[in-house]
């Protein structure tokens, strides 16, 4: 029997079939899947869970998957999940007004790119990191991303750099909020834009992945952290249309660590 979940005002949809009934036959392919997905993965209620905090939020179902990934990477990024708990699909499905199914999944991605881990009858604890993990990620970014900056420095003429300066300004904009996720999101797509110019998607992949590492779990920085984290993206543009390799790299290497 298939469970309605509530969508915006008027919007009625369904949820998809619980994952535990067993599918008729001819039943899509992807219901099976979710059939074989042990229990040990699936993030069930705890006894005596309390409820999550937050507003319960509306979801379209178009792209729920999508929908709900976004909406826990922001409440990784501003510490509505906090580290070291562990959250159940059904609570968390409950909070944002769906099923258990889509949260599973988008946990599942989650656990690939290391923001959580299953915790095996219970749900997905979010991952703890301390100093020297976000400061070997750092390291490892700068690896990454300055000799491919610096290459492209001495090759690129100035106005591909200064076509990036509307992103640039975007990072300030969003520190100027204050709001730590909106500042994550346009931080990311800097950094994002300015590798693509390599023209080598497996790096703007690996890059990216080791970016949302590095947000997680927040470091509580003010706006006035936000806003000098900021400006180093237009000092940077600076620095490669000059072809400036010393600034560039003492601008990456300190923008990475802090």
């Amino acid at each position: 029997m298939e469970q309605g979940v509530q969508g915006p005002p008027g919007t009625p949809v369904t949820a998809r079939v619980p994952d535990r009934q067993r599918p008729a036959a001819g039943a899509a392919p992807g219901r099976e899947r979710d059939a074989a997905v042990p229990d040990t993965a699936r993030g069930e209620h705890t006894h005596g869970e309390r409820p999550v905090p937050g507003p319960r939020a509306a979801v379209q179902r178009s792209s729920v998957r999508g929908q709900i990934l976004d909406a826990l990477r922001t409440a990784l990024v501003t510490g509505d999940l906090k580290p070291g708990e562990v959250y159940s699909a059904p609570a968390l499905g409950e909070r944002f007004g769906v099923s258990a199914t889509p949260v599973r999944e988008a946990m599942q991605q989650l656990t690939l790119e290391g923001a959580v881990e299953v915790v095996p009858n219970r749900g997905f604890r979010v991952v703890e990191r301390g100093a020297r993990e976000l400061a070997e990620l750092a390291e490892v970014r700068a690896l990454i991303e300055v000799p491919v900056l610096l290459r492209l420095a001495r090759t690129l003429p100035a106005g591909r750099w200064a076509s990036l300066r509307p992103l640039a300004e975007e990072t300030v904009r969003a520190a100027a909020t204050g709001c730590p996720a909106a500042y994550a999101e346009s931080d990311r797509a800097f950094h994002r834009a300015l590798l693509a110019l390599a023209g080598n998607e497996q790096l703007v992949r690996i890059a990216e992945d080791l970016h949302r590492r590095s947000q997680w779990p927040p470091v509580r920085r003010g706006r006035a952290e936000l806003l000098a984290d900021a400006a180093e993206h237009v000092a940077l543009l600076d620095a490669l249309a000059a072809g400036d390799a010393d600034a560039v790299r003492g601008l990456i290497g300190g923008h990475f660590a802090g």
